[in-house]
């Protein structure tokens, strides 16, 4: 998650952190812009290119631990599951504000899945 992606070179737009993914906070007190949300990050941020570095992997490889991957593919599954309960709710005929309930359910599950840790 660095490079373009991870901060907005636009002005006024938010920016995220490039390794969690939170939106960073705060004036930009001149310099660079900000990369990381925190101190934390950075290091997480550091250890990851030293590894890839060390592992002959290319630059933009996403590595996951078991537990990360684990934890990917349960929240994958729930947003499967969501989606799968707006498909029966409108076969159904369920009205629209069940059906608003059901999307918002969608939409969190989906903004969960925006960041990989």
């Amino acid at each position: 998650m660095t490079g373009p992606t991870a901060a907005s070179g636009r002005r006024g737009a938010p920016r995220h952190c490039g390794w969690c993914g939170r939106e960073i906070t705060g004036a930009a007190t001149g310099g660079r812009p900000r990369r990381y949300c925190a101190q934390s990050c950075r290091q997480r941020a550091y250890e990851r290119r030293t590894q890839v570095q060390r592992g002959g992997l290319p630059e933009d490889a996403v590595v996951l631990s078991a537990a990360e991957l684990s934890d990917l593919q349960d929240r994958l599954f729930r947003l499967r599951c969501a989606a799968e309960d707006v498909v029966t709710a409108v076969d159904d005929g369920a009205g629209a504000a069940e059906l608003r309930i059901l999307a918002e359910r969608v939409g969190s599950n989906a903004q969960g899945l925006e960041r990989l840790r």
